[in-house]
């Protein structure tokens, strides 16, 4: 891959899913899993980033208490203990005692990691009603950013891209896609997590055929970073890499 490909399209996978050391050498980008379930120590997060090489980049998953109500059945991974009532402010981008903590671990992270951005993935339920915005708005407007790049990955077909497109102009957020399911909008970096097929069957290997649609999706104005999260996510970013390089 030349210089100029390297740092236009970064490859990689979501979360470490096989050694570290292969990840490092093998990717250019790695989105941290552990920090939406339960996210891990700081001092953690600071050993992964001495042993990355130079130039690695590392984005990470928002932790699931901002995004997701615990009602959802991610929070059997929880480890953290919540009271009831807190269990009733978490998820849904509410901003309150319990969020704020949230927000404050999640950015320590990004900051042990010197990551370049923060993926909110919202579950299907979270639909693009008055109240949802409201509070997705009011959230992006409060929290400190400190500079990185802001990802916001909604689900469900009423995320039309006019609703997308006024939040990432008026918010300074990224829209995160996966691309077989559609375009991303706005202007800036293309973030693609790649879930397999059909969506979300993520026991899934992609062809060389949708490999190449992948190719063909990529942004020439913009930089894109391309996230495997399917089961094959190792051999198919490999590949994936291979197909760029032209090998």
């Amino acid at each position: 891959m030349s210089e100029s490909s390297r740092y236009r399209v970064l490859v990689g996978t979501c979360g470490f899913g096989e050694a570290q050391s292969r990840a490092f050498r093998d990717y250019d980008i790695l989105e941290v899993q552990q920090s939406f379930y339960q996210p891990p120590r700081v001092e953690t997060a600071e050993r992964w980033r001495c042993r990355a090489p130079r130039g690695f980049v590392f984005t990470l998953k928002a932790w699931q208490l901002l995004t997701h109500e615990a009602s959802s059945p991610t929070y059997r991974r929880l480890k953290t203990h919540l009271s009831e009532a807190e269990r009733a402010q978490a998820g849904g981008f509410r901003w309150n005692a319990l969020t704020r903590m949230a927000w404050e671990r999640t950015r320590a992270l990004a900051g042990a990691l010197e990551a370049e951005a923060v993926v909110f993935q919202t579950p299907r339920r979270f639909q693009p009603t008055h109240e949802s915005v409201r509070r997705l708005t009011r959230f992006f407007e409060r929290i400190e950013r400190d500079g990185r790049r802001m990802v916001f990955e909604p689900r469900g077909d009423r995320w039309s891209d006019d609703v997308v497109r006024a939040l990432v102009q008026d918010l300074d957020i990224v829209h995160g896609v996966d691309p077989f399911l559609r375009r991303p909008v706005g202007r800036g970096l293309r973030y693609f997590r790649l879930h397999g097929r059909p969506a979300y069957h993520y026991r899934y290997r992609y062809s060389d055929a949708e490999l190449a649609l992948l190719q063909g999706a990529l942004s020439r104005a913009w930089p894109n970073w391309v996230l495997f999260n399917n089961d094959e996510m190792n051999a198919d970013a490999r590949r994936f890499r291979q197909r760029l390089a032209g090998r």
